[in-house]
């Protein structure tokens, strides 16, 4: 049963973020050896409640059987073409600083589908260096890409997101703390620890966390959840 046969709905942007882990640990237990998962399990072990497990996944269409839980392989695949794991999507990374090396060495860096075409700089010291396996390349000859991902410097993050732009590249993955303008059509979603931590430290005292009295839920950080502010911080032009 593929996605393109349910009846789908728009998923709001936490259903979005909540799906990842739903795939992870879906993926988990069939390498456990098990064909099926209820929405209880599949909650507790996600961080919400069963109830918003099978809301979740109703989006998605019609998938659990009342008594017997979800197919895990029906639910991995569905969960991953939801999430674009079944269309190709090339990937550059701009900015080869201690953050972007990082990122680029991880061999959890890149989703299913997704393929690193290109790495790009501004510093010569740089640039015509080999890493993980690409010439990194001046920003000056960025190409087309489905995604970008900018490990720059706050103050250079605008500037790399305009020319991001000009080169026709609608989805930005920003780790730079500097909230970007970007003309409609294209996407961005900023990736900062340091919000991240506050969340969670509200989580932590407000009810969810253990000071609160309750069950520490998941929350996503996103791409390997790290700091833009983590990014070398060079002169760029």
């Amino acid at each position: 049963m593929t996605t393109s046969r349910l009846r789908r709905r728009k998923l709001s942007e936490p259903t979005i973020a909540r799906l990842p882990i739903y795939q992870r640990v879906v993926e988990e237990v069939i390498v456990g050896g098990r064909a099926r998962i209820d929405s209880v399990e599949l909650g507790t072990r996600a961080g919400v409640t069963a109830t918003t497990v099978r809301r979740d996944l109703a989006g998605l269409g019609t998938l659990g059987t009342r008594g017997a839980g979800y197919d895990a392989a029906v639910l991995q695949s569905c969960i991953g073409e939801a999430l674009g794991h079944d269309r190709d999507c090339d990937v550059v990374v701009i900015g080869l600083g201690n953050l972007g090396r990082a990122l680029v060495n991880s061999s959890g860096f890149l989703t299913r589908g997704a393929r690193l075409i290109g790495l790009y700089d501004v510093d010569d010291a740089v640039i015509g260096k080999v890493i993980a396996g690409h010439v990194v390349q001046s920003i000056h000859e960025l190409a087309t890409a489905s995604v970008a991902v900018l490990c720059v410097p706050a103050s250079a993050a605008q500037a790399v997101a305009d020319r991001c732009v000009e080169a026709q590249i609608h989805a930005l993955l920003n780790f730079a703390p500097q909230v970007l303008s970007v003309p409609l059509g294209t996407a961005v979603h900023d990736v900062d620890l340091s919000i991240e931590l506050q969340v969670l430290l509200y989580h932590l005292h407000n009810g969810t966390g253990p000071l609160g009295g309750g069950l520490l839920h998941s929350l996503a950080v996103g791409a390997s959840g790290l700091a833009g502010s983590s990014a070398r911080e060079e002169p760029w032009r």
